[in-house]
């Protein structure tokens, strides 16, 4: 059998944001990478890890990183060739962001022009 690395799949497309120490914590980021890797090796997360934002288009949820001081969300959009992350935000309030649902939409749309022709 081949090794973990050689096993993922897709690759992670980073449309906008950053997962990074700082602002996230050493502990935040490496639990932001190992679910990003899991969703590259094609596993599903469920709540309370991740939240499907079907308000942003299909296959789209949010990943929930709870940090020392902050509530951070990576919203993502798992498609067949690729994961991709379309924002990374520090969460303040209960729901998420009018603006934050508008700019992942416009950020998937362009990306699905570019590359699918859509």
């Amino acid at each position: 059998m081949n090794t973990m690395e050689e096993v993922i799949s897709k690759p992670l497309v980073i449309l906008h944001g950053e997962i990074k120490t700082p602002p996230f914590s050493a502990a935040a980021r490496v639990e932001a990478g190992m679910n990003l890797r899991k969703l590259q090796r094609g596993m599903t997360l469920a709540m309370p890890i991740s939240r499907p934002m079907p308000a942003i288009g299909a296959r789209c949820a949010e990943l929930r990183i709870v940090d020392e001081n902050t509530t951070w969300r990576i919203m993502y959009r798992v498609d067949a060739d690729a994961v991709l992350i379309v924002e990374v935000f520090a969460k303040k309030t209960q729901t998420t962001p009018k603006s934050v649902i508008a700019v992942c939409k416009r950020r998937l749309r362009d990306y699905d022009t570019l590359t699918k022709g859509v």
